[in-house]
C-alpha cells in the first residue's frame, strides 16, 4: 500500500506593511514597502505532530521586519531583502531557505513654488515596484538570488500593431486586422547574474530598475508589433542586451482588448476612431528571454505565480 507523506511546504508574514522614513535631515525620504517572508526546511515535526521548537513564529518574521528597516535601513529593496532574509535563515536552524518578496509603492515630492516639497508627498499611480529574493546557507556558504520587475504597468499604442495571417478552424470569428490598439498591464521580472551578499551590496538597484523600466517603455513604443508575442520579445532582448548583468526576464502580459465599435446603426462611419475597451475574458500571453549561458536559476522562481 502507499503511504502518506507530507510534500513540499514552506510558511512566512505575507504582506507587512513597512514604512521608512530617513528624517536625518530637513528632507526627509520614504520608502513605502509590503513585505512577505517564508522559510523552506525541515519543518515536517510542526505539520506530523505540532511540534514548534523548530518554528520561528511569523510574528518574529514581522517584527524583524520592521527592526531591519531600521537597523539596515532600505537603501534598495533588493539590499533590504538580501539583509532580512538572511537575518531569518540564521534565526532558524531548521530552515535551509528564506524567501522575501518586496513591492515598493512610489512616492513623488508635491511641487511647491517650483520644487519638490521637503516633507510632503503625493502617492505616485500606475506600476509597483516588486521585488523577490531567495537566500541559502550560512556563513561563506551564503548564495543569493535576486529577481527585480514590476506589475501593472498598464501600456497602450493607437497604431503600429497588427493581427492577422492567424490559424483559422471552424470557430474562428475574429476577423483579421492591420491596424489595430495594442495595450496591455505588463507584469515583469528579471534576474540578476549575482550570487552572493556583496554582489547585490554593490549593486545600483534604483539606477537598474529605472534604466530597464525605460528600455522597456521605449522599445514597446517603437517596435511595430504584429503580435503581442513579438513585443515582448523585442522588449526582453532589448534589456538583456543593453544590460549584460542580467540573466533572464520574463512577462506575463494580458491582452487588453479595444474593439472597434459599428457605429453604420447611427449612419456613422468609424474608421478606427471609436473603441470599446473589454476587460475579459482576455488574452494572456506569457515569456521567458534568456541567454543561452544564463547561470542555473535554482528555486529563484518557485512560489512566483504567473510565470512559467
Amino acid at each position: 500500500m502507499s503511504e502518506i507523506v507530507l510534500g513540499a511546504n514552506q510558511y512566512g508574514k505575507a504582506e507587512t506593511r513597512v514604512v521608512r522614513i530617513v528624517r536625518d535631515t530637513a528632507r526627509h525620504e520614504i520608502r513605502d514597502l509590503n513585505v512577505s517572508t517564508a522559510l523552506r526546511g525541515d519543518f515536517a515535526a510542526a505539520h506530523t505532530h505540532g511540534d514548534q521548537s523548530q518554528v520561528l513564529p511569523t510574528d518574529t518574521q514581522k517584527n524583524t521586519a520592521f527592526a531591519y528597516a531600521k537597523e539596515v535601513g532600505v537603501a534598495s529593496p533588493e539590499a533590504y531583502a538580501v539583509a532580512l532574509g538572511g537575518r531569518l535563515l540564521d534565526a532558524t536552524p531548521a530552515a535551509r531557505q528564506a524567501r522575501v518578496a518586496v513591492e515598493e509603492y512610489a512616492w513623488d515630492r508635491i511641487p511647491v513654488g517650483g520644487a519638490g516639497h521637503d516633507h510632503a508627498f503625493v502617492r505616485r499611480g500606475g506600476e509597483v515596484r516588486t521585488v523577490v529574493v531567495t537566500v541559502d546557507g550560512r556563513g561563506d556558504d551564503r548564495r543569493v538570488r535576486v529577481v527585480s520587475g514590476l506589475q501593472d504597468l498598464v501600456v497602450l499604442k493607437t497604431t503600429g500593431s497588427e493581427f492577422r495571417g492567424f490559424l483559422k478552424d471552424e470557430y474562428t470569428t475574429l476577423p483579421e486586422t492591420h491596424d489595430r490598439i495594442l495595450a496591455t498591464s505588463l507584469t515583469v521580472r528579471w534576474r540578476h547574474d549575482v550570487t552572493t551578499p556583496e554582489q547585490v551590496a554593490h549593486l545600483d538597484a534604483d539606477a537598474s530598475y529605472a534604466a530597464v523600466r525605460a528600455l522597456l517603455l521605449e522599445t514597446f513604443a517603437t517596435t511595430y508589433s504584429r503580435a503581442l508575442q513579438e513585443t515582448l520579445h523585442a522588449m526582453g532582448r532589448a534589456v538583456l542586451e543593453a544590460h549584460a548583468g542580467l540573466a533572464e526576464i520574463r512577462f506575463s502580459a494580458p491582452n487588453k482588448h479595444h474593439f472597434l465599435v459599428d457605429l453604420a446603426p447611427f449612419g456613422l462611419e468609424n474608421p478606427g476612431e471609436v473603441f470599446v475597451a473589454a476587460d475579459r475574458p482576455y488574452g494572456l500571453i506569457e515569456a521567458v528571454v534568456t541567454r543561452s549561458d544564463a547561470s542555473d536559476a535554482g528555486d529563484t522562481w518557485l512560489g512566483t505565480p504567473g510565470f512559467l
